[in-house]
């Protein structure tokens, strides 16, 4: 009984240590210059369904739930965000090649069409970001009319 009060009393004593460790927020008051709707032709309501289902992970503005405030929820939630950042940010795609940005465009439309994006995980929490078979079906066909009209030129 002793040890398992003495385990208990650290796992406790770690859980409020944690609670002093903040991470960073994916925030920036900056204009994106390079942002997707800036070097693409996006139409106002795909822009409005990658803001709510895709921004969140993959820009530099995040914008947090109260639970991230509880570690170690913000822990996870921050090494989440970094590594959607690191796979696709919108806010940089005008900085990435050519080469590259064909590649996430057709990343886009595979992820969506396997329904790995958005994550099930955040959807979850966020069901604002579940999109429906005409969110769906109208970004797969922006992204196949962006690819078409840039193997044009």
């Amino acid at each position: 009984m002793r040890v398992v009060k003495r385990i208990l009393l650290f796992l406790l004593v770690l859980l409020v240590l944690l609670q002093l460790i903040r991470p960073a927020k994916n925030k920036s008051n900056a204009a994106a210059p390079d942002d997707i709707s800036q070097v693409k032709a996006v139409p106002a309501d795909v822009q409005a369904i990658l803001q709510k289902a895709c921004y969140d992970c993959h820009s530099n503005n995040t914008h947090y739930p109260w639970y991230v405030n509880i570690q170690p929820v913000g822990l996870y939630l921050a090494h989440h965000i970094e590594e959607g950042k690191d796979e696709l940010n919108f806010n940089a795609f005008g900085a990435y090649s050519a080469k590259r940005q064909r590649s996430k465009l057709k990343g886009i439309a595979e992820q969506i069409k396997e329904g790995e994006m958005p994550l099930r995980s955040y959807t979850l929490l966020h069901k604002e970001a579940r999109l429906t078979a005409a969110e769906q079906t109208a970004v797969i066909k922006w992204v196949e009319n962006t690819l078409n009209e840039n193997s044009k030129n």
